[in-house]
């Protein structure tokens, strides 16, 4: 099992760098002292329940979000992977990709593309979540810095808030597109 320190150490790392605000900043609006929140930072120390309600009005996040464990920032699911559920009735299995957090907006997608015309994203608003799954073709998609090279049926998901590509590199390429806003 995770220790808390631990998880609580990463969390306050992530949403400090996702404010855009310097580590005397947060120390100073939580009123705790710079080198306390930077022992916190390293997985060190001990913090009350009340330092760490603190930081997170000072961070402007909800209390359980510094116990949630960092996410991969990238998934990749091969065409015949996954956890499979199969009916007893019906010729018929689903394989669930992803789950939709609590309170997040989703909007899907067709798209279509061709070979020399890529995609290239900027970011998109903070905590944006894109999944793509390749119905036709080959793609390489993700973040443009470690995109995969993907084949029909397989799924990606990635951080939309960071440059993003889809590259066909065959003719017709289709895949389906979830956007998600939290």
């Amino acid at each position: 099992m995770t220790q808390p320190i631990s998880v609580i150490a990463k969390s306050l790392v992530r949403e400090r760098l996702r404010t855009g605000l310097s580590l005397a900043e947060i120390a100073r609006r939580a009123g705790i002292a710079k080198s306390t929140l930077s022992q916190l930072e390293s997985g060190n120390g001990n913090p009350s329940l009340e330092t760490l309600w603190s930081l997170c009005v000072a961070l402007g996040i909800p209390f359980a979000r510094l116990l949630e464990p960092q996410q991969p920032t990238t998934q990749v699911i091969r065409r015949g992977e996954g956890t499979k559920v199969i009916a007893e009735q019906a010729n018929f299995e689903a394989i669930l990709l992803a789950s939709c957090p609590p309170g997040a907006r989703r909007d899907i997608y067709m798209l279509m593309a061709q070979p020399g015309a890529d995609r290239i994203s900027h970011p998109h608003t903070t905590g944006a979540v894109e999944h793509i799954i390749v119905t036709q073709g080959r793609a390489l998609v993700g973040l443009t810095d470690a995109p995969e090279e993907l084949g029909e049926g397989d799924y990606i998901c990635y951080p939309a808030d960071q440059p993003h590509i889809f590259k066909a590199l065959e003719r017709d390429t289709c895949a389906l597109m979830v956007a998600e806003q939290n």
